[in-house]
């Protein structure tokens, strides 16, 4: 296990030793051993369905060979030789625009890397390029610029039709990319700080004219690595990978205050072969949201998220999930094992979200072994909140859920049990649930279920009776194994 990997569960271990007579700590404690031990020593290999011509993952305890690196970039430069400052004041706008556009002409050889040295280097949005890699030194700070001018207007995605919060174009990201092929995002430890706090106001204040910029979108690209850096302080979602295949992100600190609107951590949207490992993520939003357009534009687009591995995964969110499946999930979602996930102080583990008029699907997912503390809904399938691209969409275009596949879930502090609720006009069908515990919530309650259908096996509190326990050994759900696909 990578030392990112080990510490997402090195905070119930301090306050174990502070006071070990404490019971919730000592159940979570053994119960993040076993987990440890399980990561170790009990994952079995498990097939992705990649695109045609791929491999498949070879280690199993990591997923990132999805990466696949080309030839050893023939020029290393630094920012410096295109006049780059790095006083956190001097703008560097001009500087990497020129680099990227002059560093691009090595493709056909290799490609090239550009070196971030120690310093603050305050920017406003620039473009990668192919065959590029981005390296930012221990002590390197990109500094997102506080002028909105520095962050372009585009078109938006046709899988949202619009901007995703105002009408019309959007704010680019502050690092984008877009019909790119291989392309890493990484350092020794350095650091991109969108200084999004402006942004927020604007939200806060209904001043805001478009919609915000990320801090980092690449789309329509492939074989992309982001590792190794901490990201802060994003004006919307952090990391937006959509419309791209073979994608790895592991080995990342990202964090935003808790309070910081939509400050989503990792985001893939309509893309497939996604990794995202070994992270740690603190925001005012979901930490890892899969999504797949919105409405009749994702519809429209079909451009699904498909084959997804989210594992090793620590971080708070105090309004919303630690793993969040839509809502915008129009062009569907299918494919997906989340494992190894600890969550604490947050509004729930996992969500699935969807909308009357989103259509779609989401099938096929995955999750086991979860710790949680302190969290209010440990798993929650919820219905929208009337949020719609615009009237034009088709209220008779429902969602389909089905095989969500529950193992493993140790939950401390919680407040309420499930609640899962489907869609009037349509069943979440083929869920199955095993060996679940949530304490801190009263003997009494029961699950909060509505138009779901599945089985349930060793669950504390007792489940809702949509969920059924069948004593039998011919079971699809209690003969399924978990990590297999």
């Amino acid at each position: 296990m990578s030392p990112w990997g080990m510490a997402v569960y090195i905070r119930p271990w301090v306050q174990f030793f502070k006071n070990p007579w404490r019971s919730s700590w000592t159940v979570l404690c053994i119960a993040s051993a076993l987990l440890i031990l399980t990561w170790t020593h009990t994952i079995p290999t498990w097939p992705i369905r990649y695109a045609p011509g791929s491999s498949l993952v070879v280690d199993p305890s990591s997923c990132s060979d999805l990466y696949r690196p080309g030839r050893p970039r023939k020029v290393v430069s630094s920012i410096k030789e295109f006049g780059g400052v790095g006083d956190g004041i001097t703008s560097n706008t001009e500087a990497f625009r020129k680099a990227v556009e002059q560093l691009s002409k090595h493709g056909a050889d290799g490609g090239a890397q550009l070196n971030v040295p120690a310093g603050q280097w305050l920017t406003g949005s620039f473009n990668l390029t192919s065959h590029f890699t981005l390296f930012l030194e221990e002590g390197a700070c990109i500094l997102g610029s506080q002028d909105p001018q520095d962050w372009p207007l585009i078109e938006p995605l046709p899988s949202y039709g619009r901007g995703r919060e105002r009408l019309g174009p959007r704010h680019i990201s502050l690092i984008h990319g877009n019909g790119l092929t291989d392309v890493v995002i990484t350092g020794n430890n350095g650091s991109i700080d969108g200084q999004g706090r402006m942004w927020w106001e604007l939200w806060w204040n209904r001043t805001l004219n478009y919609t915000r910029g990320h801090l980092v979108e690449i789309m329509n690209s492939n074989n992309i690595l982001i590792s190794n850096l901490t990201f802060v302080n994003s004006p919307f979602w952090t990391i937006h990978p959509v419309y791209c295949s073979n994608v790895v992100i592991k080995n990342m600190a990202i964090r935003a205050p808790l309070n910081s609107p939509n400050t989503d951590g990792i985001d893939p949207d309509s893309s497939t072969n996604v990794c995202i490992e070994d992270c740690y993520i603190e925001s005012g939003d979901d930490l890892v949201a899969i999504k797949s357009g919105w409405d009749q534009y994702g519809i429209r687009t079909a451009r699904p998220s498909l084959n997804i591995t989210i594992q090793r995964i620590s971080g708070t969110t105090p309004t919303c999930s630690g793993i969040g499946i839509g809502s915008e999930m129009s062009g569907g979602v299918s494919n997906i094992l989340i494992r190894d996930l600890h969550v604490y102080n947050s509004s729930s583990a996992l969500r699935v979200k969807s909308d009357r008029g989103r259509g779609g699907y989401i099938t096929n997912v995955t999750v086991t072994n979860i710790t949680m503390q302190h969290v209010k809904i440990p798993i929650r399938f919820s219905r929208g909140a009337n949020d719609h691209p615009d009237q034009k969409f088709d209220p008779k275009a429902l969602p389909k859920v089905s095989n969500i596949y529950i193992s493993n879930v140790v939950g401390e502090g919680v407040k309420r049990a499930p609640v899962l609720e489907g869609i009037d006009g349509t069943v979440y069908e083929g869920i199955c649930i095993q060996n679940v515990s949530f304490r801190g919530v009263k003997m009494k309650e029961k699950w909060q279920c509505e138009l779901v259908k599945g089985e349930v096996y060793d669950a504390f509190p007792n489940p809702c009776d949509q969920l059924v326990s069948r004593n039998t050994s011919f079971s699809w759900c209690r003969n399924r194994q978990f990590l297999s696909r």
